[in-house]
């Protein structure tokens, strides 16, 4: 098969309804292409990429809710990514998180079919599109991160930061412990401690991230190994390394 002949599945991503009609408009001439979806925020993007498996969003980036960056913080490896919009200052941070283009509106029938030939060969090519770990990229250049997205299967969770007790690497993952429950993300411990203040969460050991608002002492057990006794009553490990950075915040 050609890589003129790949089909491509689109989820179409924006909130302005004639925006959305353009571009299946346009879509509707291109051979092998089908849209099997339509999307007004990001929520519906993450539902639709977890129900329907479309092989590509054509994705708008700023929008109620959840911002483009923040839909492919979610959804990952699992699909390829055109943004489309009206701000080019988005576009080095696009090209960040592996977006296969990037289309300035009003976008062309001619600039569209062009991102779709690079959508092909790289469907083609059987490539996986953005690396796990987007969150340093997705997050505002301005600041730290005042949320945190977490998806399970079609839904997802929105996590204030203030609510998180603490952060756990487990394995490929982060388990992030918020009012009793556990919530599991695919990205790396370092890429959660960079996205996070560091005036509010310490690194007590290699495993785990505290919120220093949690934290009710510090304790030996019975190894002299020092323990991290949170305001719940959990006990948490802290290496020499961490129990350092902690005494510089107490």
């Amino acid at each position: 098969m050609t890589d003129s002949l790949v089909s491509v599945r689109v989820a179409i991503v924006d909130d302005e309804p004639l925006a959305r009609a353009v571009l299946r408009e346009f879509l509707s001439t291109e051979p092998g292409v089908e849209v099997v979806a339509e999307c007004a925020n990001g929520f519906e993007a993450v539902k639709a990429v977890s129900e329907l498996s479309p092989d590509l969003l054509l994705l708008d980036v700023q929008m109620p809710k959840l911002d483009g960056f923040e839909v492919l913080d979610l959804v990952g490896r699992e699909v390829a990514v055109v943004f489309t919009t009206a701000y080019d200052q988005y576009a080095l941070r696009a090209f960040e998180v592996h977006a296969v283009d990037y289309l300035l509106k009003p976008v062309s029938a001619e600039r569209l079919s062009a991102a779709l030939v690079r959508v092909r060969e790289r469907l083609g090519r059987g490539e996986r599109f953005t690396p796990p770990g987007t969150m340093a990229a997705v997050r505002p250049p301005e600041g730290r991160a005042h949320r945190v997205l977490v998806r399970d299967g079609p839904r997802v969770h929105v996590i204030p930061v203030d609510k998180i007790d603490y952060v756990q690497a487990q394995d490929d993952y982060v388990c992030f412990r918020s009012e009793g429950k556990d919530y599991l993300k695919e990205q790396t411990l370092a890429e959660t401690e960079a996205a996070l203040d560091p005036a509010a969460f310490v690194r007590i050991h290699r495993s785990y991230l505290l919120n220093l608002s949690r934290l009710a002492r510090v304790d030996q057990d019975e190894r002299e190994n020092r323990v991290a006794v949170l305001t719940d009553g959990r006990r948490l490990p802290v290496s020499r390394a961490g129990y350092a950075r902690l005494s510089e915040r107490l």
